[in-house]
């Protein structure tokens, strides 16, 4: 590994300094997928810092979610494989779940990539819609809508959360909606039962995940690396009078996720 400290003669490094070049040094691969930092004790003095600085630094790391420690072993620089969601493929026209049985289409484009995908067995609940989630079905807040909630993994791993929301009137004729289980039938839930999505508009912003998804993430304590919002609203055909009829929101860690549209010009 080629040290190479910042200059700053006048003053000791401050600890987002240090956290500034550790950076760099595993974005150019110098420290490793895998590899494990130096002790404290010698990054104190190759920066010329105190020890505490250097802890504070690496505190820094572990929140952005660029290293992990292990107890007893020391910190490592974390190994982060990104699955590729291809959003403009997602639901749309021939979908790959109608090819593997058994499969929803997120779980099918992952197996595409040669990973392991599964999701936790969904939690089912009739609940009170909140101001932004009624803002995309166009209902007025705290009307009951029916909520989904999973967490998908690849080879194990928490790698994004995809809630869903349905008007109730959507949902009563959708019996495999109420399940706690993953549903895959032909065409998708919606369409199988009758209100097929004859339209989708997507919403994509940074987010920083609250306690509550980072804890069902498993990220980091104190996490404070970006995330992706991903909301996509699906407006039903004309039997439904183009209203929409479902929401999902997807909050994708950045570190894990590559986020990809494809389109012709």
């Amino acid at each position: 590994m080629t040290a190479r400290r910042p200059k700053s003669p006048d003053r000791p490094l401050r600890p987002s300094e240090i956290a500034t070049e550790l950076r760099s040094r595993i974005a150019s691969r110098d420290l490793p997928p895998g590899g494990k930092l130096p002790s404290t004790k010698h990054l104190a003095g190759e920066f010329g810092a105190t020890e505490r600085a250097v802890y504070d630094a690496v505190a820094l790391l572990k929140a952005t979610g660029h290293v992990i420690g292990h107890q007893g072993k020391g910190v490592f620089v974390r190994t982060n494989e990104p699955i590729e969601f291809h959003a403009h493929r997602f639901e749309r026209g021939q979908r790959r779940d109608d090819e593997k049985p058994g499969l929803d289409d997120w779980q099918a484009g992952v197996l595409e990539q040669g990973r392991t995908p599964s999701q936790d067995i969904p939690a089912v609940s009739k609940e009170p819609a909140a101001a932004d989630i009624a803002a995309w079905l166009r209902i007025a807040p705290g009307t009951p809508v029916l909520a989904r909630r999973r967490l998908r993994r690849a080879d194990g791993r928490p790698y994004q959360l995809a809630d869903s929301y349905f008007p109730l009137e959507i949902a009563r004729d959708c019996p495999e909606l109420w399940e706690e289980r993953d549903v895959s039938v032909p065409g998708g839930v919606l369409a199988y039962n009758g209100h097929p999505q004859s339209q989708l508009r997507d919403e994509l912003r940074p987010w920083l995940p609250t306690p509550d998804e980072s804890e069902r993430l498993d990220l980091p304590k104190g996490f404070a690396g970006p995330a992706i919002q991903h909301v996509r609203i699906g407006y039903g055909g004309e039997n439904d009078g183009g209203i929409p009829v479902r929401v999902m929101v997807t909050i994708a860690p950045g570190h894990l996720n590559t986020i990809v549209y494809e389109m012709e010009v």
